[in-house]
C-alpha cells in the first residue's frame, strides 16, 4: 500500500516550481503538464522518468480512439467507451478524501479520482486524438464538452464518461449550488483556469487536515505563481506560515498584505497588522 505523497527534497521542488510558473507563463499552457508539475511539487516520488511515463499514457491511451468517430455526441461515447468501459475510469465519493485524488500521476495509475482531475484524462485524451473537447466548470462538478455551441455535447467523466442528456447538466448544478445553470457556466475552461480550481481543491483538502498544512502551503504557492490569482493568497500563506509556527515569517508577509489592503480598506489593513503583532508576541 503506498503511503501519502509527501515533497521532494528543496532543491527539487525549486526546480519543479521553476518550470511551473515557465509553462504557466507561457504562450500556450499546457495542461497535461502542469498538472503533472503539481503532482512533483506533492509527490517525490514522481522523478523525470514517472513525468515522461504519464505522459507516454496518455499518449497510449489517445492512440486507442477510435479514428475521427464524426460527431460530438460519437467523441463523446468513444471516450465514455475507452475511458469509461473499458479502462474503468471513475469516481466515488471516497476519492475526495484522498490527495491523491488531486494528483494527475496518481489518477493515471489507479483510473480514479476527483471530477476535475478524470476530465484532465478526458481532456489530455480527446485533444491527442482529434477531438473538438474542452473543459467545462460547472459549480461543484467539472465535466467535459465536444463541439460547438450549437451542438454541444457534456459528458460527466466522474461518472464513467457518462453522456449528460437533457436536464442532467442542470440538475447537477443545483445538486451543487441550490440554484439554476446559466448559460456563461458552459463557457470552455482555460487550462490555467483548470489548474487554479485544481489547486483549491488541494488547498480545501489541507484545510480539513491542519496536521498537512505543508500541503496547503505548497498549494498556495503555486497558484501565487500563476500569472493571475487572488491578492487574498498571500494573506492565506502568511497566516499558515504563522500556524506552522514561523511567526517572523508570517507576521512580515501579514504586514506586506496590510500595506497592500490599507490603499483601499485601512480597517481591515489595522486588523491585519494586529493579527502581525499577535504573531510576534508568540516569540516572547
Amino acid at each position: 500500500m503506498r503511503h501519502l505523497p509527501h515533497p521532494p527534497p528543496p532543491g527539487r521542488s525549486a526546480e519543479v516550481r521553476r518550470r511551473f510558473a515557465e509553462e504557466a507563463r507561457s504562450e500556450r499552457p499546457d495542461l497535461s503538464t502542469l498538472c503533472l508539475l503539481v503532482g512533483a511539487v506533492a509527490d517525490g516520488e514522481l522523478d523525470e522518468a514517472g513525468l515522461d511515463a504519464a505522459q507516454m499514457e496518455l499518449d497510449r491511451l489517445a492512440g486507442q480512439v477510435p479514428f475521427r468517430p464524426g460527431s460530438p455526441h460519437a467523441w463523446a461515447v468513444a471516450l465514455r467507451d475507452l475511458l469509461g468501459e473499458r479502462y474503468g475510469f471513475h469516481g466515488t465519493a471516497a476519492d475526495y478524501r484522498r490527495l491523491e485524488s488531486s494528483l494527475l500521476h496518481e489518477v493515471l495509475r489507479r483510473r480514479r479520482g476527483l471530477p476535475i482531475l478524470l476530465s484532465v484524462v478526458w481532456l489530455e485524451v480527446a485533444r491527442r486524438a482529434g477531438a473538438p473537447v474542452y473543459g467545462v466548470a460547472l459549480p461543484g462538478h467539472f465535466v467535459v464538452g465536444f463541439g460547438p455551441e450549437g451542438d454541444r455535447v457534456l459528458a460527466d467523466p466522474f461518472d464513467g464518461g457518462r453522456v449528460l442528456s437533457g436536464n442532467d447538466a442542470e440538475v447537477l448544478v443545483a445538486g451543487a449550488t441550490g440554484s439554476g445553470l446559466h448559460p456563461s457556466m458552459l463557457e470552455p475552461a482555460a487550462p490555467l483556469d483548470v489548474v487554479a480550481r485544481i489547486l483549491n481543491n488541494v488547498r480545501a483538502w489541507a484545510a480539513a487536515r491542519p496536521e498537512r498544512s505543508d500541503v496547503g502551503l505548497w498549494a498556495i504557492e503555486l497558484a501565487l505563481l500563476l500569472p493571475s490569482h487572488a491578492a487574498r493568497l498571500r494573506y492565506e500563506r502568511a497566516r499558515l506560515l504563522v500556524q506552522r509556527g514561523e511567526f517572523v515569517t508570517g507576521a512580515v508577509e501579514l504586514e506586506a498584505y496590510a500595506d497592500v489592503v490599507g490603499a483601499v480598506d485601512e480597517g481591515a489593513a489595522e486588523r491585519v497588522r494586529g493579527e502581525a503583532r499577535a504573531a510576534r508576541a508568540l516569540l516572547n
